[in-house]
């Protein structure tokens, strides 16, 4: 990224994500609610993720800090097999999948990732995880939309994937008033997969 003024901050997460078969079944499932509730603000596919961790806004010198303990981190860890499960809401204006499988070991990696970011001096809300993929936005005041989406997939539950990598991952939200778009600024395999090339 060859930027002449980087900006100070950052703002941060860290995730997993789903491999492109997983996004792919939910975006078949979903094909038909795209076209039914085209003025929701639908997440990008490529920006599917499960938070972990969210760290908000960080001057961007903290961020290389959480390099090293969160890469011995997704060392430590296997990959917990996962999979895309049904949906739901939030607020009644936030659409999302749910997550299915290993939920044990989804929470000791948050828990765990959590911790590391602690000891690193970010401070950190203390909310439950909740594991979700968040699908589309609506507008205020749209109190049908987002639940009409999660509705369709009452009956969907996707097939089972590890999850390969440990994702930390920054985005330009609060930068412009275009659509949130995220980048990994590392990521790390979980453990057992060292020896795999991807």
């Amino acid at each position: 990224m060859n930027e002449q003024n980087p900006p100070a901050t950052v703002r941060v997460f860290i995730a997993l994500a789903p491999p492109d078969t997983a996004k792919e079944e939910l975006t078949q499932e979903l094909r038909p609610a795209y076209d039914t509730h085209p003025h929701v603000r639908w997440n990008r596919v490529e920006d599917w993720h499960i938070t972990l961790a969210f760290l908000g806004e960080l001057a961007t010198g903290t961020v290389p800090l959480l390099r090293p303990p969160l890469a011995d981190l997704a060392a430590s860890h296997r990959p917990p097999r996962l999979s895309l499960h049904g949906g739901g809401t939030f607020d009644e204006r936030v659409a999302w999948s749910g997550i299915a499988g290993d939920l044990d070991a989804l929470h000791l990696l948050a828990a765990d990732v959590r911790t590391v970011v602690k000891d690193c001096g970010v401070p950190l809300e203390d909310r439950p995880l909740r594991p979700h993929l968040t699908l589309a936005r609506v507008r205020r005041g749209d109190h049908t939309s987002a639940a009409e989406i999660a509705a369709r997939l009452d009956g969907f539950r996707g097939h089972a994937w590890p999850a390969e990598r440990l994702h930390l991952v920054g985005s330009n939200a609060g930068r412009g008033q275009g659509q949130i778009r995220y980048r990994d600024i590392e990521a790390w395999p979980l453990g057992g997969l060292q020896g795999v090339e991807g």
